[in-house]
């Protein structure tokens, strides 16, 4: 493939802002961010700052005449993610490439078919503590692209060309041999950490320091792996342990983005975590207690927001 040239972009909360500045930062040619009229609107206005610099941003809505995107990026939240689909659509073409930076273990089978395009690309995001408040996003450690075919053995011609794309703009990468086991991972990862963390109101500080933090995060992480055996994902009691290093390397005060969230008072994405892993449980025959209550508690969480005032209240 020829290297890429047209590089889209929806959504710019923290990831989206984080990798939106290394594309400007190295000089990616026609990187656009795609979003409504109103977001746009809100976005010019306010502006988005990423590490106190503001991005020299551009746009494109669904109605704008622009090529065909040779790839898009989309880091919007799960409950986002019909809306994203529904604003790149008019920039979609055969050969479009798409890389998927949500949560969870089903986006990249939900753009496809809602698309009617070929499989995107898996990927994710690890090592990062990338956060947004506002308009200001701030990051210590640049995250790490993990992407790929479900098997990467041998790279193909798209892979190839988002390797060679990460490389102009300095993004660190990786491309796993067996990518649905490292997305699984991941899911994992997410399973134990954000919905333990945004409970206690911890960052990841605690994480590295306590003990009993960390036991609540393996608990909740085992029920993955029982299910994961089920369906074929080989995991293992030493892959939960792998994800303790990466936690002790990012800054102590940063937080998770459920717990994020949780602060101020969003919508969170635990249905894409610890209702996944009880779906899948049921689906299977495996027990998924503590997920449960992991659950229900971010729920009653969400519930119990303060009320948003209406205009002239």
């Amino acid at each position: 493939m020829q290297p890429l040239q047209n590089v889209y972009l929806c959504g710019l909360g923290a990831l989206g802002g984080m990798y939106a500045s290394r594309f400007y930062a190295t000089g990616v040619e026609n990187v656009k961010v795609i979003a409504d009229p109103e977001r746009i609107r809100r976005y010019r206005d306010q502006g988005i700052s990423v590490n106190g610099c503001r991005l020299p941003l551009s746009f494109l809505a669904p109605g704008d005449a622009a090529p065909v995107a040779d790839l898009i990026v989309i880091g919007v939240k799960w409950h986002q993610l019909q809306q994203a689909i529904t604003e790149v659509r008019p920039f979609v073409g055969e050969q479009t490439i798409i890389l998927s930076l949500l949560n969870g273990i089903d986006s990249e089978e939900v753009i496809g078919r809602e698309l009617g395009i070929a499989q995107p690309l898996y990927s994710f995001v690890v090592e990062t503590d990338a956060g947004r408040r506002g308009s200001d996003i701030e990051y210590q450690t640049l995250g790490t692209i993990v992407f790929g075919e479900p098997r990467n053995t041998t790279i193909s011609p798209r892979v190839a060309a988002v390797r060679e794309l990460f490389e102009r703009a300095g993004i660190p990468y990786r491309i796993p041999d067996d990518m649905l086991r490292a997305l699984w991972w991941k899911f994992m990862l997410n399973v134990g950490m954000n919905p333990t963390s945004a409970i206690m109101g911890a960052p990841y500080g605690r994480f590295q320091k306590s003990a009993e933090a960390r036991r609540c995060v393996r608990m909740a992480c085992r029920e993955v792996l029982q299910i994961a055996e089920k369906i074929g994902i080989a995991l293992s009691e030493e892959d939960i342990d792998a994800i303790f290093p990466i936690i002790d390397r990012l800054a102590p005060e940063k937080k998770t983005s459920m717990l994020q969230d949780v602060e101020a008072h969003r919508k969170t994405e635990i249905e894409i975590f610890a209702g996944a892993v009880v779906e899948q449980g049921r689906r299977h025959g495996v027990a998924t207690p503590v997920n449960e209550l992991l659950l229900n508690m971010i729920s009653c969480i969400e519930q119990n927001y303060p009320a948003v005032p209406r205009h002239g209240a």
